[in-house]
């Protein structure tokens, strides 16, 4: 099976505690966007076991979270308590939630598993108060583009593109499979369904990573590296 996150979902969970990507990048990154979110209803799309969900609720937000996988579930309510608001769902069936029932959502590495974004958007949107935002992380096209290029791939940057790799996670191989699209395409998306981008960032990882990840980061002051890119829209 592609994309079977039940299949090693316990061994990914373990990895992405303190890793450079998730743990000092991605999950850092997501929290300083989001900023104060206290008494906010939020929406953590994909939410895996849930650490971006419990990092919300530390911080006084009301969350619900949703998966695909079963076992990211599970995960998630050890993680979060048995009363933790959290379904099993996928992003590209209606979701099962009133609209206008949450104030910000999260979709941090989601996106990018689907090949046609249209009515996900437009099912995060109806979710979403008026004036809410989507905060959103998906791969970098530019670095997938780099990647492709340099493994020798026909790579065309202004196409919508599917790629695989496997990853091994805990001694189990894993098929993966990806959709990258130019900026211009993620921005038309976003407008389509009714979001204003209010931020796009490339941020630099968190303090302490150059120290507990030395060989991993470029030698520059700011310690930045095409990974992801990051949105904050606005629901217009």
């Amino acid at each position: 099976m592609v994309n079977d996150y039940d299949s090693f979902a316990e061994a990914y969970s373990a990895g992405n505690e303190a890793s450079l990507i998730n743990g000092y990048y991605t999950r850092p990154a997501i929290l300083d966007l989001a900023g104060d979110v206290a008494g906010r209803r939020i929406l953590d799309v994909g939410c895996g076991s849930g650490p971006i969900s419990a990092a919300l609720r530390d911080r006084g937000a009301t969350v619900a979270g949703f998966d695909s996988s079963t076992k990211m579930v599970e995960l998630a309510r050890k993680r979060l308590g048995p009363d933790a608001d959290l379904q099993i769902a996928d992003l590209g069936r209606p979701l099962p939630y009133p609209d206008g029932a949450f104030d910000d959502v999260i979709a941090a590495l989601v996106l990018h598993y689907l090949q046609d974004w249209t009515a996900p958007l437009a099912e995060l949107r109806r979710a979403l108060k008026p004036g809410g935002r989507l905060i959103v992380a998906v791969d970098h096209p530019f670095e997938i583009a780099l990647r492709q290029r340099e493994a020798g791939h026909d790579f065309d940057y202004f196409a919508t593109y599917n790629w695989s790799e496997e990853w091994i996670q805990g001694g189990h191989t894993a098929q993966m499979s990806f959709w990258t699209r130019p900026l211009h395409a993620m921005t038309d998306a976003f407008t389509a369904a009714g979001f204003r981008t209010a931020v796009v960032s490339e941020p630099s990882p968190a303090p302490g990573a150059r120290e507990l990840f030395p060989d991993r980061l470029p030698d520059t002051p700011s310690g930045a590296f095409l990974c992801f890119l990051f949105f904050v829209l606005e629901a217009t």
